[in-house]
């Protein structure tokens, strides 16, 4: 909950002495002048620091909570020094469930008034605005603008001040309540506060814990973070950017090597002729004259197309050197099936396939055709077989982009995994349709 602007003047204050006028405990004011309310660290009692009796404003409890930066601290910022002068936690309620983060005043004689904030591990440096956004937008998830950068909503709850000490700019009182809207570009964090008619905008920096601890001088290593907070920076958000970088300059080249595949591939048929299978034997075999495959070793594409309706076929197929008796065997089947139901008319299987050797030298060959199978009643069928040399061979081009895929989505999905978590905590956060039915 962070308190209007101040600004001090050249006049440097002083620290000053006084008694607790409710128990009478010393209390050492370092902004006097600035300073408009102080918590005895004592009794509780929160006091007028503007009146020189320092009148109590309301009767409190000692505080318990234990401030991670102690009152008194001096840190460097920027270059200048500050004192840590004030703590309060500050508590919104969820869903019945209550949240609480503590925020430190920070006071600079020439520079004023600096914030930070710490829940679960989580800082901010918070720095009071002078003037509002430049432009707010509604909808499902409201934005504004500032400075040229776009915040989307994160949240919107009633924060109240639920224990205090030290010195406040502001004049504090317990049970004090604010509704704060915050709005999230990370790393940073715009909230506005409004207490009746009066609102006031503030930005927080999201500072790792680390640099926080060096700051202000603290001996004791700073509790590390719990889960993601709403303007923590994704550690994940430039790698999908870089790995779809270099994804398109590898998906270029694969295409360059895919044109350059079909224009110098022969695609050359050897060798076609048609058959016809009949039922009367369990498996045919028929062997085809010889055929030339010239030229370099590349590969060897056969094309199966059938009559086939409502009907199967199974092959197999040895592509057999004349001369070594060297034999390269491939399977394939065939089938093709169609009818008509309540949905309306549908097919499944083709009639054509293509199966595909690789690294075929140079030499003359025949096919050994087997054909088997097929549904019973079924007289015969007939088929067409064609080799075709150095044919080229999409289906490595497939496989290669799915493996070019691979890192993409390693890249993607940490990222996305992180801005989810973020989300979930939020006013937006996604919710399934299960949860939904529930409600």
């Amino acid at each position: 909950m962070v308190a209007p602007f101040a600004t001090p003047t050249a006049r440097v204050p002083k620290a000053a002495g006084f008694n607790c006028p409710s128990c009478g405990a010393a209390i050492a004011l370092q902004a006097q002048g600035w300073a408009v309310s102080v918590v005895c660290g004592a009794c509780g009692a929160q006091l007028d620091a503007t009146d020189d009796n320092l009148k109590v404003l309301q009767y409190g409890e000692r505080v318990t909570a234990k401030p991670r930066i102690p009152l008194g601290t001096r840190g460097t910022w920027k270059g200048a020094p500050w004192d840590v002068i004030g703590f309060q936690v500050v508590t919104i309620t969820v869903e019945g469930t209550d949240y609480s983060w503590t925020e430190y005043v920070c006071f600079n004689p020439y520079r004023g008034f600096l914030y930070l904030s710490e829940y679960q591990g989580h800082w901010n440096v918070i720095e009071k605005l002078r003037r509002r956004p430049e432009r707010e937008r509604g909808g499902l998830q409201p934005t504004v603008e500032l400075n040229g950068t776009t915040y989307k909503h994160f949240q919107t709850a009633t924060a109240v001040t639920t224990a205090a000490l030290g010195e406040f700019p502001w004049e504090l009182r317990l049970g004090d309540s604010v509704v704060s809207r915050d709005f999230v570009a990370p790393p940073y964090l715009l909230s506005s506060e409004a207490s009746g008619s009066e609102v006031t905008w503030s930005l927080g920096t999201y500072t790792p814990p680390e640099v926080i601890q060096k700051a202000f001088g603290l001996t004791k290593p700073p509790m590390q973070p719990i889960g993601v907070f709403a303007n923590q920076p994704n550690p994940h958000a430039g790698t999908p950017t870089r790995v779809f970088g270099r994804f398109a300059m590898a998906l270029l080249a694969l295409v360059l090597m895919l044109v350059l595949n079909i224009t110098t591939a022969a695609n050359r048929t050897v060798f076609e002729r048609a058959f016809s299978f009949s039922r009367a034997e369990d498996a045919q075999a028929t062997v085809t004259e010889p055929f030339a495959l010239d030229g370099r070793t590349s590969s060897v594409a056969i094309d199966l197309e059938s009559d086939l309706d409502n009907d199967w076929i199974f092959f197999v197929l040895s592509l057999i050197n004349e001369t070594t008796g060297e034999t390269r065997e491939v399977t394939r089947q065939l089938s093709y099936y169609r009818g008509v139901d309540s949905d309306g008319s549908w097919s499944e299987g083709d009639k054509r396939e293509t199966v595909r050797i690789a690294s075929v030298p140079a030499g003359r060959y025949f096919l050994r055709v087997q054909a088997e199978g097929g549904e019973p009643g079924r007289a015969s069928a007939s088929y067409t077989v064609r080799v075709r040399r150095d044919a080229p061979h999409y289906g490595f081009y497939g496989i290669a982009v799915l493996a070019l895929l691979l890192p993409v989505v390693f890249a993607v999905v940490p990222s996305a995994s992180f801005e989810g978590r973020r989300w979930a905590e939020s006013d937006h956060a996604q919710t399934s349709s299960s949860d939904d039915d529930d409600e």
